[in-house]
């Protein structure tokens, strides 16, 4: 049976006072959600929830400390001592991602957006870390690879994980079901899924009744299989998800290789998120672990650059010498790597990451001059061959910022990169006012001058005009024409100089400033998006470029005529640990000295924000929730009802002394809430904190001068 908040009680007719706009949270029915349910019933249950919830537009600190978000309050509550579906988390994600995204009436879908996040990671507050870690990791699995398993539970599928499927494919029946879960949607390939999973969401939240209209044989959120709720969170711009600490200490734990999700390399390995245990885990599977991923791909891209630099010194036009063949083999690696790594991830979260455009630049660059250049050895072409040196020349603009981007991680350069980002969006927005108001000057200026400059002569003089050269205008413009020269050449000079580049120098300040200001939720989703992405293949023999070759050149022939069975996948495994093994003493030597095999279990040592006992240990603000499991809200006790004409006859047979305590639990868990998931408060928080108290005092000495006054007319009546 749905659970239903109990409603308030008929309001006096003598009260005059204007209701509140959110009283109807205190009607609403509660999400009844089990964990039978699939993740479309989630969604749909929590969406018409949150639509009735949130019918007003509302910011983000508005539904975190007001009124506007005691509904959702009362949701978390529920949530957090009823539901188990382990799809909770991705589910309010996924409706965050729709939410935000929605073009209809744009203020109250953002508010129904942040209601969303605001609900994913204060459930998080009511689980331990380790449960945090199962809902954080969880992967959508598909429909009908559940009903497959639950019709031969006792087949044995771990082995069955192919090379190519997607994120945390924990269990797929077969190599040929794997292959139809990555290719199964053609669009997907083609950069369009994230409009197939927009689409799926609308479907969903389009009804908001109980009843399911949508056709049984198309699942509309089909399309989120093989996600998890933090990689959700990424390509949802779920910023302020991703940088609350119970969220970063599960990404820091992956990134240092605490939480991993491969414990040996053999042929029946199944990928899941669990701790690592030194004692028990194949060295090999270090391999996997983020920081040691991208400490190799620096070490790369560094040898990468000093191929490239070699080449260009050597800059042989007449034959291709040893050094470029050995550009080539890291091209044809780099290539490679970054096309599984496409394929794993998927476009939308590949290209959630800025620096995949840069490798996606080098590849193209790459790729121009390898063709220019055979093509000029082949037809003895000295232009071609220059030309394809020249085109080489460009990869530098790329690959010294790619080798130096491991910079990313750290807080100065990982705030500084979305800066530029979004001035850089913002830059060509503003340029395209500036084109059209170029155009028209430069054709009025080449017909008036026709017969004293050419039309790339004007372009080259407008060009230095717009860039400062404001003396090149006042120097042609009698020449342009003596009448109409002179004044339209001071009103171009004005545009330009003053108007559009002051205007363009505030927007960018602006820009600047609104990322900046929420410099450490940039940095922490830069940071976020870098470890998930290192840790999406869910490829068992990962091979490091540019061993990645050989793989292809041995085993890659083999697919045409020979199935892909335990041998196959035994062999790629020999292999890998043939070619990495110098890779993997060094790693091992590496954690030796910083005592991370002798210490054993010390699961999360480089996790960021505060420890809790054990792993396995509650929350101390779910403690405080389950003490008052069954007591009403502070909004209760304090608000309308606080009067005693609309108080519920529980509440009136409670004690002054009894409501103030647990109003004061209800400040302990709030407290308990902003320490575990905003650690440092600003200042506007410590105001709205100091706000909360005063208030808190007030309603105490309203609740004292109440029981005295009825004490008072007690007394009067007994007389």
């Amino acid at each position: 049976m749905p659970i239903r908040v109990k409603s308030r009680p008929q309001r006096d007719p003598s009260d005059l006072r204007t209701p509140s706009p959110f009283s109807h949270r205190f009607s609403l029915e509660l999400p009844d959600i089990s964990e039978e349910d699939t993740f479309r019933a989630v969604v749909k249950k929590l969406s018409i929830y949150i639509a009735d919830t949130v019918r007003l537009p509302s910011t983000f600190e508005q539904l975190r400390t007001t009124a506007a978000g005691d509904g959702l309050r009362t949701l978390v509550e529920h949530l957090g001592h009823t539901c188990t579906h382990p799809a909770t988390v991705n589910a309010l994600l996924a409706l965050k991602w729709h939410y935000g995204t929605s073009n209809e009436d744009k203020s109250l879908s953002e508010a129904r957006a942040n209601a969303c996040e605001i609900v994913a990671w204060r459930f998080l507050q009511h689980l331990s870390e380790r449960e945090a870690v199962d809902y954080c990791l969880y992967e959508i699995q598909d429909p009908k690879d559940r009903d497959n398993r639950d019709a031969a539970p006792d087949e044995e599928v771990a082995g069955e994980v192919d090379e190519r499927s997607a994120l945390l494919a924990q269990a797929l029946s077969g190599t040929a079901q794997a292959t139809r879960n990555v290719f199964s949607q053609p669009q997907a390939s083609k950069g369009n899924r994230r409009n197939l999973i927009l689409n799926s969401i609308s479907r969903l939240t389009m009804s908001m009744t109980g009843e399911d209209s949508d056709d049984e044989d198309e699942d509309p959120t089909e399309n989120f299989t093989n996600l998890n709720a933090l990689e959700i969170a990424a390509i949802a711009d779920a910023k302020r998800f991703l940088s609350q600490n119970v969220v970063q200490k599960i990404i820091t734990g992956i990134w240092n290789g605490d939480i991993i999700f491969w414990d040996n390399l053999s042929v029946h390995s199944v990928k899941k998120p669990r701790f690592y245990n030194p004692h028990t885990a194949d060295p090999f599977s270090r391999l996997r672990v983020p920081k040691y991923l991208k400490s190799f791909e620096v070490l790369f891209f560094a040898s990468f650059l000093f191929l490239y630099y070699a080449v260009l010194v050597e800059r042989n036009p007449s034959r291709i010498t040893p050094l470029e063949i050995t550009l080539y083999i890291w091209f044809a690696a780099f290539a490679h790597d970054e096309l599984s790594e496409w394929i794993d991830a998927g476009s939308i979260f590949y290209a959630a990451d800025i620096w995949n455009l840069f490798d996606m630049a080098m590849i193209g660059i790459g790729a121009a001059f390898i063709v220019l250049r055979a093509v000029g050895l082949h037809t003895q072409d000295d232009l071609l061959v220059d030309l394809s040196f020249d085109i080489l020349a460009l990869e530098a603009l790329f690959m010294v910022p790619r080798v130096f981007s491991i910079l990313s991680l750290s807080p100065y350069w990982g705030t500084l990169i979305p800066c530029l980002k979004e001035m850089g969006k913002d830059f060509i927005k503003f340029m395209v006012l500036v084109v059209v108001i170029y155009l028209g000057f430069l054709t009025t200026f080449s017909l008036v001058g026709r017969d004293h400059f050419s039309l790339g002569e004007m372009v080259m003089k407008l060009t230095k005009i717009f860039l400062g050269s404001s003396f090149v205008g006042f120097d042609i413009m009698h020449r342009i024409d003596p009448i109409f020269g002179p004044p339209l050449m001071i009103l171009f000079i004005t545009l330009s100089s003053i108007l559009l580049t002051g205007s363009l120098t505030g927007m960018l300040s602006n820009s600047f400033s609104r990322v900046i200001t929420h410099a450490r939720e940039e940095y922490l989703y830069v940071y976020s998006v870098y470890v998930l992405e290192a840790s999406t293949s869910n490829r068992l023999t990962h091979f490091y470029p540019p061993f990645n070759l050989l793989a292809v050149v041995i085993f890659r022939p083999l697919r045409l005529f020979l199935p892909s069975d335990n041998k196959f996948r035994q062999a790629r495994i020999l292999l890998l640990k043939a070619t990495h093994l110098p890779i993997v003493a060094v790693i091992e030597f590496y954690e030796w000295l910083r005592g991370a095999s002798a210490k054993g279990g010390t699961q999360y040592s480089g996790f960021r924000g505060p420890r809790h006992a054990t792993i396995g240990s509650p929350h101390p603000a779910r403690k405080l929730a389950r003490h008052r499991i069954s007591m009403p809200s502070l909004r209760e006790v304090s608000g309308p009802l606080a009067n005693p004409k609309l108080r519920p006859p529980q509440l009136s047979s409670m004690s002054e002394s009894t409501l103030i305590a647990r109003r004061e639990d209800q400040a302990a868990i709030e407290r308990a809430e902003e320490t575990a998931f905003n650690g440092v408060s600003s200042d506007v928080e410590v105001r709205i904190a100091d706000l909360a108290t005063k208030i808190d005092r007030l309603t105490e000495l309203v609740l004292s001068m109440q029981a005295q006054s009825q004490k008072s007319l007690g007394e009067v009546s007994v007389a």
